[in-house]
């Protein structure tokens, strides 16, 4: 069994996520600012508290709670901040506040987590595929996408810098999943995809996807957006 952090728990594709990993019998911990969802299911696999992977002190808790853990085989980087505005309106602070979480926040959690994890452990980082080169664009989305840009260029640097000693670290850059966030970008829009069926992909990649693949983007995606 896995010991698994993931970000982002507290409502779709994360809090799906938390469930399937724990029900097959890994250690989750639950990280996101809302607990109180994760913390209604009372589930004996899952360990929570309130986090926020943009406020230094709370990546401080993160390590110090991370000391009664002998390792960390999974991080899931799924957390993250939508901002859909035009971007000639969007000031200088709401577009730091987006990479601060979507960026900077992947970073310090992820170098927070490094520590205890070995050749054998997998780093996930949730894009979108608004981060990939080439794909369609949507207006609005200028902080958003090119954040989740970063993070795929970040992965590939990752996988390079730690190629030796591990863990392994691999980007999926996702389609329209139906959630609370794909409604806040684009109202009214039915994805073909729930969050439960994401995060049973996401699962599975997260337990096997290392053994084939490192510093890779995989896009995960069968509509547009």
């Amino acid at each position: 069994m896995a010991n698994v952090i993931i970000t982002g728990a507290s409502r779709g594709i994360g809090f799906e996520l938390a469930q399937l990993m724990a029900n097959e019998g890994h250690q989750v911990l639950a990280l996101s600012r809302n607990v109180d969802p994760i913390a209604k299911l009372s589930h004996k696999n899952i360990e929570f508290f309130p986090f926020d992977l943009s406020i230094s002190s709370d990546l401080k808790t993160l390590k110090d709670y991370l000391d009664n853990w002998a390792s960390v085989d999974i991080l899931i980087n799924n957390a993250g901040r939508l901002l859909n505005k035009p971007f000639i309106e969007t000031s200088a602070s709401e577009f730091e506040e987006v990479y601060r979480v979507n960026v900077f926040g992947v970073a310090s959690v992820t170098k927070v987590v490094l520590p205890k994890m070995s050749k054998e452990g997998h780093v996930v980082t949730i894009s979108s595929m608004g981060g990939v080169q080439g794909s369609m664009k949507f207006p609005g989305l200028s902080a958003y996408s090119s954040s989740k840009a970063a993070v795929i260029t970040l992965t590939e640097l990752w996988a390079e810098e730690f190629k030796e000693s591990g863990p392994s670290f691999n980007v999926l850059a996702l389609g329209a999943v139906q959630t609370e966030m794909l409604e806040e970008a684009f109202p009214g829009y039915q994805a073909p995809v729930t969050a439960l069926e994401m995060a049973s992909y996401i699962k599975e990649f997260a337990l096997t996807g290392h053994k084939m693949y490192n510093g890779k983007l995989l896009q995960v995606s069968n509509s547009t957006p």
